[in-house]
């Protein structure tokens, strides 16, 4: 099986990343509506959320490896860097800006969809320790889990892992777990459940970063490090 062409993965990256992005924000937009009950209006934003990106996964990891966040490709790029088996840093750049792209456009959708401004900033402050240490955590778990189904030959279960543990992470974490930067940038343009206000963002990033790496640490330290896989491989992470 080739190795579908960089035009088509980018393109799989920006329709996953927009389409889940569209489901996430929209189920929260619609959950507040139908429901004044906290508890139930999260847990309706969480179940959509997590079954659109069990799907999403599934549906477009034969394409681009369905990674739908700039951190799980730059951990893929930086596992595969020295064997060639990741992407290189011109595709990393692509899948980073197509996953952005994606995240606006998704935003725009689920806003519309609404009947809401087609794109809006967020009055939501998310700014404090505890929920920089809670995304740090949700991220680097993130991280650990893609990368360490790959390396034990068990990334047939990714559909199902990933969209698991987003799922407990955001009950389990205080941030509610975006663990996704091109996601966060998403939710700052809607005003609405899920929003995060735009100043909130840098340091919200920057803990999901500093996640990523402790993830990629632990990765080494549980796993070993990986001389022949590739980690964006989605044959590897579908089929094994």
């Amino acid at each position: 099986m080739t190795t579908p062409s960089l035009p088509r993965r980018l393109a799989a990256e920006a329709v996953g990343t927009a389409l889940l992005a569209a489901v996430l924000i929209g189920s929260g937009i619609r959950s507040a509506a139908l429901s004044a009950d906290g508890g139930v209006q999260f847990l309706a934003n969480v179940l959509a959320s997590v079954l659109a990106l069990a799907v999403l996964i599934a549906l477009l990891a034969p394409v681009s490896g369905a990674h739908f966040n700039p951190l799980v490709s730059a951990a893929a790029w930086w596992t595969g860097r020295r064997t060639g088996t990741g992407p290189t840093l011109r595709e990393l750049g692509g899948y980073v800006a197509a996953q952005l792209v994606g995240a606006v456009a998704g935003a725009g959708l689920a806003n519309t969809m609404f009947e809401r401004p087609f794109l809006e900033l967020s009055g939501r402050q998310r700014s404090a320790g505890h929920l920089w240490l809670a995304e740090a955590v949700a991220t680097g778990v993130l991280v650990l889990l893609v990368f360490g189904l790959l390396r034990s030959g068990h990334g047939g279960w990714a559909p199902v892992a990933v969209a698991g543990w987003i799922g407990a992470a955001c009950w389990g974490t205080s941030s509610g777990s975006f663990a996704n930067p091109a996601l966060t940038v998403g939710r700052a343009l809607s005003d609405s459940y899920t929003g995060i206000a735009p100043a909130s963002l840098p340091l919200f990033v920057l803990a999901q970063c500093a996640g990523a790496v402790a993830g990629l640490g632990l990765l080494t330290v549980l796993f070993g490090r990986s001389r022949d896989r590739a980690p964006d491989d989605a044959r590897e992470l579908l089929v094994r």
